[in-house]
């Protein structure tokens, strides 16, 4: 699925506007609020068209944020975790050993969360109960299962698999290289790393532990984002959005990818629609396409702008609305028409 036509078709007039001020590190959706989280410490919250500022790290920058639809957690080159509600509630988390930064952060579904800060990976329950695990190396990218408590830690040299609630040592799969990123498949059969190369790498989890390996990118892979049905995985790192094919128990070995909304820029932010088959992709040079699978038909969102990469895209629950964030602190929502 590659083109190199311009969009037929623009969706800009649908995009309203929203000066962020800053970096925008991420962008989440708590229901019907908007909320980004900024390069200067703010967390802004945007509903109904108005804008609500909250300081969450004054004293430094967001470095990570992970959303759920009832919260926003960040973690900051401050040291430390906060959550912010909807309404603007901030509460602190916790403050890493010796104000470290927060490099990772993990949200479980029940309420749970997990952050990491060197290589010392904190897991905390819904009731508040803790454990904490000292990963083989700094450990750079978290994320929890789709089901059950078991969290995946990337690290150099592979992903420790831990369940918190144990007191067995976690499994560590192994591939040789510096892992960074991390990310379950929604059916939990497969887990998937970016690397500090420009490849990602895969384990099989079911039968057989097999590995993956998918490379070939021009850059770094920054952002990857599951189709609803978990058929697919879209990847930024390259001048079109790569997405490998998941649908079979092999997953993507012996498989070609698919490639997306071919442009002279690359493509450095991704996001599957929650419920159809039609992905969102930012550029490098603030570009914003749509693209649908089933004819490969591109919509155009926001045309390219010098020096506004695009750093952050999310939809909201029901695939309505979807905003974004750049890096000179420019941001938008996109509404859909009816």
């Amino acid at each position: 699925m590659s083109s190199n036509a311009s969009p037929a078709t623009s969706l800009t007039s649908h995009v309203a506007p929203i000066q962020a001020g800053a970096h925008v590190t991420a962008a989440h959706w708590l229901k019907d609020t908007l909320a980004l989280a900024l390069g200067d410490g703010r967390v802004q919250l945007v509903r109904d068209g108005a804008a609500q500022d909250v300081a969450a790290h004054p004293d430094g920058s967001i470095l990570v944020a992970a959303g759920d639809s009832g919260r926003l957690v960040t973690g900051g080159d401050d040291g430390r975790v906060v959550e912010i509600r909807a309404d603007g509630r901030l509460s602190a988390v916790a403050t890493a050993r010796g104000g470290a930064w927060i490099d990772a952060l993990a949200l479980h579904a029940d309420g749970g969360l997990a952050y990491a800060a060197g290589r010392a990976v904190t897991a905390r329950d819904a009731k508040g109960r803790e454990r904490t695990l000292t990963a083989p190396s700094t450990a750079r990218g978290l994320a929890f299962a789709p089901k059950g408590y078991r969290l995946a830690v990337a690290h150099y040299n592979g992903v420790s698999l831990w369940y918190p609630n144990h007191e067995a040592a976690p499994e560590v799969i192994e591939w040789k290289g510096s892992h960074i990123d991390v990310t379950w498949s929604p059916d939990g059969r497969f887990v998937i790393t970016t690397m500090q190369e420009n490849a990602l790498h895969g384990w099989r989890l079911q039968p057989d532990r097999g590995h993956m390996r998918m490379s070939g990118y021009p850059g770094k892979v920054r952002s990857v984002s599951w189709s609803s049905d978990g058929h697919w995985l879209a990847t930024s790192g390259a001048e079109a959005t790569i997405v490998w094919p998941f649908d079979s128990k092999e997953g993507p070995t012996g498989k070609a990818p698919r490639e997306c909304g071919v442009r002279p820029a690359r493509v450095s932010r991704v996001a599957f629609h929650p419920k159809v088959p039609v992905l969102a992709m930012g550029y490098e040079d603030g570009c914003i396409l749509l693209v649908r699978f089933t004819d490969a038909s591109e919509l155009l969102v926001r045309p390219a702008r010098k020096g506004s990469g695009v750093t952050a895209l999310a939809w909201d629950a029901r695939g309505a609305r979807l905003a974004f964030g750049c890096a000179d602190g420019e941001a938008g929502l996109l509404t859909l028409p009816g």
